[in-house]
């Protein structure tokens, strides 16, 4: 590395935390926006400086990093007066990281685009066990001299780094992974309770599935959970509502249609309305047992059903 890179980080939260404590530990200088002491106390102990105002973020910094829960927060960071659009000057990076939608993340580009700032879209695909590892794949879209120049700070955090283009290419690729991962909490939510009926316990298909064709990452990462039926959330039924409502709003600008994307949705919906809004979004099977006719004894070990 030729330049040591001056970073600045925007949210953190459950991945923004272990994300920018690498990026600390790989010897770039850090400085950390972040309203809530208690989230940014473990990276300020590692040494991150704290920016109080994203005038002092901006001022500290030549690439900025943002990791944020949706649209409306990245509206307020970037495009309300005052705001990252304004403090950012030529020559600068900012590096959005978080799943939001193709049309703000085109609107931001534009902005930047008029400034002279370039602009990376740079989605993450992982958890936060492989945040904390630096195993994360991240996708890249935008100016390809930026990315090339910043791609040593991803490193930090990631194992794979995929350049696609210079639009939304990357926002687009990471809609198409999350409606695969949460069509596959519903399908497989639908297979398990099948077997249960059939009087195979949820770990025996488990170590089957694991070990066959329809192995996947996800599913062996969350074959644990599904045994213990413990849904303490990675990533919530509310957060994967907000996912499918930008990969169908996604759809409706573009026409395309997603028949089976609509059917999920729904069922996420009725999961909420269950109120199992903040269980993780593997919780589903739960609720398909229940359309089932089945129910568990919560004193019994965990495939230990009966019918209602």
């Amino acid at each position: 590395m030729t330049e040591t890179l001056r970073v600045g980080w925007a949210g953190i939260g459950k991945m923004g935390a272990p994300m920018s404590r690498r990026v600390l530990e790989n010897g770039y200088p850090l400085s950390v926006y972040e309203p809530l002491p208690e989230n940014r106390a473990s990276v300020v102990a590692q040494g991150a400086n704290v920016a109080h105002a994203l005038e002092d973020l901006v001022e500290a910094s030549d690439v900025v990093m943002l990791t944020i829960p949706n649209d409306a927060v990245l509206r307020q960071l970037t495009l309300a007066p005052s705001a990252l659009v304004d403090l950012l000057k030529p020559g600068q990076i900012l590096v959005e990281m978080s799943t939001v939608s193709p049309e703000i993340s085109a609107e931001i580009a534009e902005a930047l685009g008029r400034k002279g700032v370039a602009y990376l879209r740079a989605p993450v695909s992982g958890s936060t066990i492989t945040a904390s590892s630096g195993m994360l794949s991240v996708m890249v879209s935008g100016p390809e001299a930026a990315y090339r120049k910043i791609e040593p700070i991803l490193a930090s955090f990631s194992s794979k780094r995929f350049y696609l283009g210079d639009g939304e290419e990357a926002r687009y690729l990471k809609l198409v992974l999350n409606a695969l991962v949460g069509a596959t909490a519903a399908l497989l939510g639908e297979a398990l309770t099948l077997g249960l009926k059939g009087n195979l316990s949820v770990e025996t298909m488990l170590n089957v599935i694991c070990e066959s064709a329809v192995a996947s990452p996800l599913i062996a990462y969350k074959r644990d959970l599904l045994v213990s039926r413990n849904f303490d959330p990675a990533f919530s039924v509310s957060q994967m509502m907000k996912d499918f409502d930008l990969i169908l709003g996604a759809a409706k600008s573009d026409h395309v249609p997603m028949y089976l994307a609509s059917m999920i949705r729904q069922q996420y919906e009725a999961a909420f309305a269950d109120g199992l809004a903040e269980k993780d979004f593997f919780v589903l099977f739960e609720q398909y047992e229940r359309l089932a006719g089945m129910t568990r004894d919560k004193t019994a070990a965990p495939e230990t059903l009966k019918a209602i």
